[in-house]
């Protein structure tokens, strides 16, 4: 439960969080597992659908992803923009980048989300992510394939704006 949560959430807390309202359910819904498929996969079903409701329930931010960028944020994305690949990543640097992707991942509707981290940062097959998020092969990849589009339109909204104003290249 905690792997399915970690997904969704970085703060421990929140991981935790989730992971304790999973077992809640799975224990009231005991009931209802018919055996059907694996134990396993019931439990990841229920954690998905939970991990999802908590984060549609989070208040959302207003989107003004920009201007919201901190200097070092900022610094760091016209670096990688214009890099040549010679630099050196620090531990700092890796700390921003994270912080930015995690920004740009805000902008995802959490099944987008979800179905990136899943395919992209863990390696999970569309296969595995169909069977844990209980939709099609087909829906995965389309899924995958708009929020990376989105991805890619809001990294160049924020590389072309700094301050509101158009960033030389």
């Amino acid at each position: 439960m905690f792997s399915v949560a970690s997904r969704f959430f970085r703060q421990r807390s929140l991981v935790e969080e989730a992971a304790q309202e999973v077992f809640l359910k799975a224990f009231t819904q005991l009931g209802s597992f018919e055996g059907r498929g694996s134990f396993e996969g019931w439990l990841t079903r229920i954690a998905t659908n939970t991990c999802l409701n908590m984060v549609r329930g989070a208040k959302r931010r207003p989107e003004s992803l920009a201007s919201d960028l901190s200097d070092d944020e900022h610094d760091w994305l016209e670096q990688q923009s214009g890099s040549d690949g010679s630099d050196q990543r620090s531990v700092e640097n890796s700390l921003v980048a994270t912080d930015l992707a995690d920004r740009l991942l805000a902008v995802l509707p959490p099944e987008d989300q979800q179905a990136l981290l899943m395919i992209d940062g863990e390696d999970a097959s569309i296969k595995e992510v169909a069977e844990a998020t209980g939709w099609s092969e087909s829906k995965v990849k389309v899924r995958a394939f708009r929020a990376r589009r989105k991805l890619r339109e809001a990294m160049e909204k924020l590389l072309s704006h700094k301050d509101g104003k158009p960033v030389s290249k």
